[in-house]
């Protein structure tokens, strides 16, 4: 054998036993850093010796129950690319007589819509349009824009619906509103500018308000739906009646307004909602929403303690005055059927009244002509009531 073979050998045998050392010492370094380090520095025992702490030294210990899925790096535009499709612009065009010179006037109103039927339906909040005496210019994402009648105002929700004739229209998909809860994640779309240009905003699910009631007054009225979702971004006035939705493309809820105390009060109709009143717009049947005819307080824990009241679910009747007329609408069905101030509606025929079943909501379960039965709590004793609404 040559020399020159030998020592090739020996070279290789060498470099293949420092390849080892390398491989075995990197795992180990690897393993000791992750796992002995860490075990050392939360050890009660070992922290102890100075040595065996200073090697422990900015050593974090994380621990992770869950894995998460972080979207951040997504862009906006891809998250909502279907649900950007399917909103509009919508232009109401009115007119106004003058107060001084009591000359007719040309008005107009651009605000927010989305569709929500591939045929031409389309949804927004009343206060995004001019309601009366209007006609109404939809444009849509590709440029075109149509013609377009008013369906009807559901006055419960204060959802206005719109129409257009034209086909295979992009429609935003629902998500499941009702399982969402604060601190997720949301984007708004917006779209009430003179050129078809959608604006974004994201921001988090800030509150789920059990006890929002869309009559804008202190008390919860039976006409009014009740529970909405607050989301917490700047210049909503900007989004009113657009969609917010979730990080699937799916519409959780449409932005709305009331005014409290000269104040603008936004917030979001749930998805759940919207679509229990699509079917009385795609019926034209908002008339057949049912009447009861009370004002009434939505009792919590915090409220019954702090009123001394000894159930802490229902609908309180009430009037700050302390008056039944004011309490209960004169000529109602709650007045017929004998309903007072101060009692507390416990069930809605079968149904329990809480705050996730407010005595609104399950009303409006109903339609006009039905006949339910109240359950009332009247100063202790339980009363059973039956009305036609």
């Amino acid at each position: 054998m040559k020399i020159s073979q030998i020592k090739f050998r020996k070279v290789l045998k060498f470099a293949l036993i420092g390849l080892t050392i390398f491989v075995i010492g990197g795992v180990g370094g690897v393993y000791f850093d992750q796992k002995v380090l860490p075990f050392i520095r939360t050890n009660r025992y070992l922290s102890r010796f100075d040595f065996l702490k200073h090697t422990a030294e900015n050593v974090t210990v994380i621990r992770t129950t869950e894995q998460v899925t972080i979207k951040d790096g997504e862009s906006v535009s891809e998250i909502s690319s279907q649900a950007s499709n399917a909103t509009v612009n919508i232009l109401s065009l009115g007119s106004q007589k003058d107060p001084l010179t009591k000359l007719l006037r040309k008005t107009d109103k651009a605000g927010t819509g989305v569709v929500v039927t591939s045929d031409g339906t389309i949804v927004t909040y009343r206060g995004a349009i001019i309601e009366k005496d209007a006609t109404y210019k939809v444009f849509l994402y590709d440029g075109s824009y149509y013609d377009a009648t008013l369906l009807g105002i559901d006055s419960f929700t204060d959802l206005a619906y719109l129409k257009v004739s034209a086909p295979n229209l992009t429609a935003i998909s629902f998500g499941d509103s009702l399982a969402i809860q604060p601190g997720k994640k949301l984007v708004a779309i917006g779209n009430a500018f003179g050129e078809y240009q959608n604006r974004y905003a994201a921001g988090l699910l800030s509150n789920l308000n059990k006890t929002f009631n869309l009559n804008g007054l202190a008390l919860a009225s039976t006409e009014k739906y009740e529970g909405v979702l607050e989301m917490d971004f700047d210049n909503q006035a900007q989004y009113l009646g657009g969609p917010v939705i979730n990080y699937n493309g799916e519409l959780i809820g449409l932005i709305g307004r009331v005014v409290m105390d000269g104040k603008d009060h936004f917030f979001e109709i749930p998805a759940s909602e919207i679509r229990k009143s699509m079917a009385f717009a795609s019926d034209g049947k908002f008339e057949s929403r049912p009447t009861l005819g009370a004002y009434y307080v939505s009792i919590s824990k915090e409220y019954a303690l702090a009123h001394d009241l000894k159930r802490d679910r229902g609908a309180l009747i009430f009037s700050p005055s302390g008056k039944q007329g004011l309490a209960i609408l004169a000529g109602s069905p709650a007045e017929k059927a004998g309903l007072r101030i101060n009692d507390i509606v416990t069930i809605v025929n079968d149904k329990a009244v809480n705050l996730d079943n407010p005595l609104s909501n399950l009303i409006n379960q109903f339609k006009k002509g039905d006949r339910v039965e109240l359950t009332i709590d009247r100063a202790g004793v339980e009363i059973k009531l039956s009305l036609q609404l």
